[in-house]
């Protein structure tokens, strides 16, 4: 007996059995999802030894032209004509001038191709788009991102007939559809496997004729757009008891559009979603009758809803809740640091007092940090990928360090950002925090579900193939494909290892990095460790535990935030060097490295001290934290760093912060930023009156101490600051309540 036949037979086969018995049975939902999407950067991080030149090679997003040109022309536009007080309190609605512009400009047919009438954009300038109206209306944001992101378009693009491409898109592109997507139900959110919304495919005479088609039943709510909606995308289950489409008689979900104003549909009064005013409510239909080939896609597609559903959404999720993230966070650093700089407490502005300057710091590295993701996200998606995992990422991790940040904004700002009114530029954002967290799949399942249990089984090297393996129904098949790949992993795994513990113990002295590392090539190397740490650690995970891992999800969430620091820093270090690697955005660099990798040790320590595999663990812990060195997070004075960025004009400051609110005018934080320029130009005039041992400038300007003009600038940075510093306030009777209702400061009454 050769070699290769005994190992079969004593060892590939009992693993083979073992592995049979151990495998969790996945659900439908659940193998659709691992199946939809594509592998990308997060592929590399798993294998514990990423290309970092491979990710260095990847062009950077840009925008064309054209898209330039919008943002320069429609999307500032539309900034300058949108007032959000207005629009929540006054309105409870977009105005219809709006609405009007919206669709004359082409803003609900973003990533439609131009040849059926759409702008034909790229992710990053749909991404880009929504980011910069984000933070001047989340009404607006929202109202625009939808239909291009969660709306059938992004349906009808990947999987629709080309009949239904001809009929339904131009259509959208102009604005003449408003779409919705229904998928969420009562009894079913996260777990759309439990849906109770049903198609039911039949014959039924219409206008004297038998047409096949599928009677719909549906109830759903949370759904955007559905108020206004002129069609709907519908997810539901699919049966066909008397097999007019085939042999089986559930197919499964579906997906089938369907025009609102058909009989049976009732669209529910409107959802307010944490006091914001874009359009959201329910929708229910009752035995409604669609043709068979409302189905997008047609018959063909019939039961394949939840890939197609997956499949979209990872493009969508990673584009625009992301934007929305990126806009909270560099617009909380952008507003925070302005007004540290001009707010002063005991004669200096409170940019000057450390506790302050510790929110300024995690607010700039917020905003490097999830700036930096999104470009990454962005440039990966137009280049063909949709990464399923990434996305999942990007719409947890983005969402949660938008909390950080507007909370910390709003600690930075206190009295200023507590009273509400037209001039309040936070307080919207603050109040849209629930909506991120929740919506495009609720945080807390996408952490302890999503993001490592799928990544385990479709990022890994070797998994996925091992999986498929061991669930052919065939045996004989399956352990010849097991065979040949068991032993690779098992090589893979040594290797890792020897890796991981050499990293480890020479505290990442021996990790790699790209040629053009430069001044952050420790970065690289230590990222590097973490990265071998981590693939060690999944693989130590997944063998200890099997299928059990999936109800282990504690100890997932914690392996699927060591997974995401590792993506977020690598772009971190892509956006430093696709900038042009600048020396003076360094702190920013260091910063967000030293963040992350604090957060990655953490993370790692917590699994060690969970795996139930004592023994396992504490081999671990000495391979992979020797000595028990753990990564220590930002210093004070790199913090301080990081917060100075915000507190005065610079080119790092520019980058930062810079660009998001370039061209808009809304008035309070048009006299902030006056405020700040003149802070920046007044603040040595003020410190020369100081050293002068003169109480007040007016005296200084009399003595000549500083002449008339000196004396006129710091007088108009006096105004700016006091103009900055107000705060809104109403008559006594703008809260009065009529007939026990409420209304708007106004007298209106709320959407």
């Amino acid at each position: 007996m050769d070699w290769k036949a005994w190992r079969r037979k004593w060892l590939t086969v009992p693993l083979y059995r073992l592995g049979r018995d151990a495998l969790p049975r996945l659900s439908a939902t659940e193998q659709q999802a691992i199946d939809a999407g594509d592998t990308w950067w997060e592929a590399e991080l798993f294998s514990g030894r990423p290309d970092w030149q491979k990710l260095l090679a990847v062009p950077p997003a840009r925008l064309t032209t054209q898209e330039q040109a919008f943002l320069d022309g429609p999307v500032a536009q539309l900034c300058k004509m949108l007032d959000e007080w207005d629009t929540q309190w006054v309105r409870g609605d977009l105005p219809p001038t709006v609405w009007a512009f919206l669709r004359e400009q082409g803003f609900f047919g973003m990533i439609i191709p131009a040849e059926y009438g759409g702008l034909g954009f790229s992710a990053y300038a749909h991404s880009e788009v929504v980011r910069r109206i984000a933070v001047r209306s989340i009404t607006a944001a929202v109202t625009v991102m939808v239909p291009n992101s969660l709306g059938p378009g992004e349906l009808l693009l990947q999987f629709g007939t080309d009949e239904q491409r001809r009929h339904w898109l131009p259509r959208l592109a102009s604005g003449q559809e408003i779409p919705c997507f229904g998928l969420t139900s009562p009894e079913a959110g996260s777990d759309a496997a439990s849906m109770v919304d049903t198609g039911v495919v039949c014959r039924q005479d219409v206008d004297g004729r038998s047409v096949l088609g599928i009677r719909l039943n549906w109830s759903k709510r949370y759904i955007t757009l559905a108020p206004v909606a002129t069609v709907l995308g519908l997810a539901f289950k699919l049966q066909d008891p008397e097999g007019l489409l085939g042999d089986d008689p559930e197919p499964g979900i579906s997906v089938a559009l369907v025009p609102t104003d058909l009989p049976g549909i009732t669209i529910g009064r409107r959802h307010l979603p944490a006091m914001q005013v874009f359009q959201n409510g329910p929708t229910q239909g009752k035995d409604v009758f669609v043709p068979i080939d409302a189905l997008i896609g047609g018959p063909a597609q019939a039961g394949k809803g939840w890939i197609m559903l997956m499949s979209a959404l990872a493009a969508g999720r990673g584009i625009s809740l992301p934007s929305l993230a990126a806009a909270a966070c560099v617009f909380s650093a952008h507003t925070s640091g302005a007004y540290a700089r001009v707010r002063t407490q005991f004669g200096i502005p409170i940019g000057k007092f450390e506790g302050v300057q510790e929110m300024l710091g995690r607010m700039a590295g917020n905003a490097y940090v999830v700036e930096a993701a999104r470009r990454m996200t962005c440039a990966g998606l137009d280049q063909g990928v949709k990464p399923a995992v990434v996305s999942a990422i990007m719409k947890l991790h983005c969402t949660e360090r938008m909390r950080e940040s507007v909370n910390a904004a709003m600690d930075v700002h206190a009295g200023k950002a507590v009273i509400d009114g037209p001039n309040n530029y936070l307080s919207s954002l603050y109040r849209a925090l629930p909506v991120a967290i929740t919506v495009e799949g609720a945080n807390i399942l996408t952490r302890s579900l999503i993001v490592f249990g799928q990544g385990a089984i479709r990022s890994h090297p070797w998994l996925m193939q091992e999986v498929k393996a061991l669930s052919n129904p065939d045996e004989q098949q399956g352990e010849d494909d097991f065979d040949a790949v068991i032993w690779r992993h098992l090589a893979h795994s040594v290797r890792n290892a020897l890796r991981a513990t050499g990293m480890a113990w020479t505290g990442g002295l021996i990790g790699r990095w790209p040629r053009q590392a430069g001044e952050i090539a420790p970065v690289y190397r230590r990222l590097d460790r973490y990265a071998a740490a981590f693939a060690l650690l999944a693989e130590c995970a997944l063998l200890s535990l099997g299928g059990s891992l999936k109800r282990k999800e504690m100890l997932s969430a914690r392996l699927g935030d060591m997974l995401a620091e590792l993506f977020l820093l690598s772009a971190v270090l892509k956006r430093w060097n696709d900038e042009g690697r600048h020396h003076s955005d360094l702190p920013l660099v260091h910063w967000c490295a030293r963040d992350s990798l604090a957060r990655l040790d953490r993370r790692m320590d917590e699994v060690l001290s969970n795996l139930p595999s004592r023994p396992l663990a504490w081999l671990l812990r000495v391979l992979l934290r020797p000595f028990g060195l753990a990564a220590r997070p930002p210093c004070d004075e790199l913090t301080r760093k990081a917060a100075g960025i915000l507190l005065e004009s610079s080119g790092s400051r520019d980058r930062l912060v810079g660009a998001v609110w370039e061209g808009h005018d809304t008035p309070s934080v048009a006299l902030l930023e006056r405020a700040f320029s003149l802070a920046v130009q007044a603040q040595p005039l003020l410190d020369q009156v100081r050293k002068a041992g003169l109480a007040d400038w007016r005296i200084a300007r009399d003595k000549g101490a500083i002449t008339i003009e000196q004396a006129a600038l710091i007088e108009a940075y006096q105004q700016a600051v006091a103009d900055v510093i107000a705060v809104d306030d109403f008559p006594a009777d703008a809260f009065a309540r009529t007939n026990g209702s409420g209304g708007g400061p106004d007298g209106s009454q709320p959407a």
